[in-house]
């Protein structure tokens, strides 16, 4: 019976850390992912329908150009799935002497799995990309926002590569 017992709470206690230890780990330095899919369901789910789908498109992009040299072959999937994205308003509303509302900085937060074949998480890296609202140029060009989402879109594939230990 003790025997057993102890079994049983070594397995328990294997469940409980194999996610820590897919948690916050970089990978080999020769990984290849079979390829990258960018999950906006927490956006959808918030009702952010055409954003999000313009949020998925430009991070599709950006993660395709980071990771062009780590995509084809058997590897696993890269999947990003995209839980926030905060753009500020107004870009440009400091005082000349530094000073202003403190909002001008634009997020983009989410988490990175490396998925194998069977669907187990191999690796989970949430991160967290912020950019100056002002990226995308005059915040009074109806083009302006695009640019911004382009932008933190890159600045989030490159800052992941970096964290996933690619670079």
């Amino acid at each position: 019976m003790l025997r057993w017992s102890q079994s049983l709470i070594a397995a328990a206690l294997m469940a409980v850390a194999a996610p820590a230890l897919a948690q916050d780990a970089t990978l080999p330095p020769a990984t290849r992912f079979s390829g990258i899919q960018v999950d906006v369901r927490p956006l959808l789910a918030r009702g952010l329908g055409p954003y999000a789908e313009n949020v998925r498109g430009e991070l599709q992009a950006a993660l395709a150009r980071t990771f062009a040299d780590r995509v084809g072959g058997p590897g696993p999937t890269l999947v990003v799935r995209v839980t926030g994205v905060s753009l500020n308003p107004y870009a440009g509303s400091e005082t000349r002497f530094g000073g202003g509302n403190a909002t001008n900085t634009d997020y983009l937060e989410g988490e990175a799995l490396v998925v194998d074949r069977a669907g187990t998480v191999l690796l989970r890296h949430p991160q967290l990309s912020a950019t100056n609202a002002s990226s995308g140029g005059a915040w009074y060009d109806p083009a302006s926002e695009r640019r911004r989402v382009t932008y933190i879109a890159g600045h989030y594939a490159a800052w992941l590569k970096k964290g996933l230990g690619l670079d």
